[in-house]
């Protein structure tokens, strides 16, 4: 479907809720379409029950009483201050990509889900991007790229929604050379509930004299359900001048070369994976700073388990820079000749055209195809009948020899009964290490890769094995700090988006850092502050929320 068809591609003024800074519930909070009816609401009887009350991992279900789908930031404050009124557990879904139970439980009265709100538009008023809470990030990249020529530096699976992934901090295939998701974020609009339990719209922006900015700041690395309801972003790159909306956010490339390598493991040697994770390492130290060649590609190694597939590797690089074809080619040579193999890589001349090696195929496309391409291509992000179990941490140096002997054991065993098991190893540094530890709530800005451990299956019966296969391997990488990656020298906790229950348990977390200064470190306590000061009464919350 066309980006410019739905209600996605609009120019209009803020609307009321975005003129002020605080609006009670029966103020005009929503904009242009306040006065619509009334939201869908699905309760169990209804033939759509079973589609609305499960995400993309299907561990995790619900009953609640309804599921309601509102069209407005109006819409949202009644069904929030409903809930408060009735005692009513509260959950919001955004895209359904939550790696956790934090929304569908069975503790949950109410989802608010906010697929309808997916608006994309220009706000004259503001000289901002404004984003509904529901959008997912595909529907964003092509409603700023076709109708203005920018974009975000967002994640790269198609339907994630931008509530919980920008709250989180965003990251995706041009953070190295465009920074996080937050670091171009210029305003959030919020339905809060105060200790009175009046339920209203709160908009806090990056200005530091705003004074809900403390609000702003905490969406800008906490994770979603910790606060409120996310209605609407506005995105604007900080330092960014003019009104007009195409030089307010970053310029993707024109053309990008798309290479997809796969190395099967019976050409792999013990000695040569060893050599490849640890030349890899190598490459992502050496090419961390912006100063680097390399600053515009990003790569993702995944060394899978042997049952479920090969090894493989995604790169996408700007085809605009100087020399790209020789970086390109030369990157892909270090991690051959590191594996022992032979191959010729390299890398089409025009636009649409395919090179093909022994282990790569690279494409050169334009940079909207290759988004969505690369958006859709993996099952992990497309297939909803999967699940799943992930556990992350930031790297800050390469992994030592003795945490790659220990992957290649684990993956090397027998078959764990899943679809597809193992490690995703993306870039990270480049323009992300600029910011400040503590000026966003994201705290890890200089790890060199950011490592998920997963898997993904299909039967309920498969799931302790599963399971116990991502703790296993995790537990041991990182035996020498508690069985996880504690905060110093050579690790630097986790991803908020990548939540993980297990960092709250001892049984797994060993260490004497707690779940939060795992995700947090420092700014927690901020975030705590945050929390008592709009969040008194705890309504938006989950097994791993800010603790007041």
């Amino acid at each position: 479907m066309s980006s410019l068809s739905r209600r996605r591609l609009l120019v209009t003024g803020s609307g009321a809720a975005a003129g002020i800074g605080l609006a009670p519930a029966s103020a005009a909070a929503a904009g242009p379409s306040a006065a619509s009816a009334d939201p869908v609401t699905v309760t169990p009887d209804d033939a759509r029950y079973a589609d609305l009350t499960s995400g993309l991992n299907q561990r995790f279900t619900a009953r609640p009483e309804r599921i309601a789908l509102p069209t407005t930031t109006r819409q949202v404050v009644a069904l929030v201050q409903d809930a408060v009124d009735r005692g009513k557990r509260i959950s919001i879904r955004g895209g359904g990509h939550c790696f956790e139970d934090f929304v569908f439980n069975s503790d949950v009265d109410v989802v608010i889900n906010m697929s309808r709100m997916n608006s994309v538009s220009f706000d004259e008023e503001r000289g901002a991007f404004a984003v509904e809470g529901g959008a997912t990030l595909l529907n964003v990249y092509e409603s700023l790229y076709e109708g203005w020529g920018v974009t975000i530096p967002g994640g790269a699976c198609y339907s994630v929604g931008v509530g919980g992934h920008v709250s989180g901090g965003g990251y995706g295939m041009l953070s190295r050379a465009h920074g996080l998701t937050v670091d171009h974020l210029h305003a959030v609009e919020v339905v809060v509930v105060d200790a009175s339990g009046r339920a209203r719209t709160v908009v806090a922006s990056r200005d530091p004299g705003d004074p809900h900015h403390d609000l702003f700041w905490a969406h800008t690395g906490a994770g979603g359900g910790n606060f409120g309801v996310i209605t609407r972003y506005w995105f604007r790159t900080p330092g960014s001048a003019g009104r007009d909306p195409g030089a307010l956010l970053p310029k993707p490339p024109a053309e990008v070369y798309v290479t997809m390598a796969s190395w099967p493991w019976e050409d792999v040697s013990k000695a040569g994976f060893i050599e490849l994770l640890d030349a890899y390492g190598s490459w992502l130290e050496r090419h961390s700073a912006t100063s680097s060649p390399y600053r515009d590609m990003c790569v993702w190694l995944m060394p899978n388990h042997q049952s479920t597939g090969d090894i493989s590797l995604i790169a996408q690089l700007d085809a605009t820079v100087p020399d790209a074809p020789r970086l390109l080619t030369g990157f892909l040579t270090t991690l051959n000749r590191a594996l022992g193999v032979t191959d010729s890589p390299g890398v089409p001349e025009r636009t649409g055209a395919t090179h093909r090696s022994t282990y790569a195929t690279t494409q050169r496309l334009p940079w909207l195809r290759a988004t969505r391409y690369v958006g859709t291509v993996s099952p992990t992000q497309t297939d909803p009948n999967m699940r799943g179990k992930h556990k992350s941490a930031f790297h800050r140096k390469r992994f030592t020899r003795e945490q790659i002997e220990t992957i290649y054991g684990h993956l090397t065993r027998s078959p764990q009964h899943a679809k597809i098991a193992g490690l995703v190893i993306p870039s990270t540094a480049g323009r992300i290490a600029d910011v400040a530890p503590d000026a966003t709530a994201v705290a890890q800005r200089d790890s060199v890769m950011k490592v998920t451990y997963e898997t993904y299956w299909y039967d309920e019966s498969d799931d302790a094995a599963n399971i116990a296969w991502v703790r296993g391997i995790y537990a041991d990488v990182y035996a020498a700090t508690g069985g996880v990656p504690v905060p110093g020298e050579r690790t630097d906790g986790c991803y908020v988006n990548y939540p993980d229950a297990d960092l709250s348990d001892a049984r797994h977390n060993r260490s004497s850092v707690p779940w939060h200064d795992l995700y947090y470190k420092g700014n927690y306590r901020r975030l705590q502050e945050v929390k008592r000061r709009w969040d008194p009464r705890d309504v938006f919350r989950h097994r791993q929320s800010v603790r007041a």
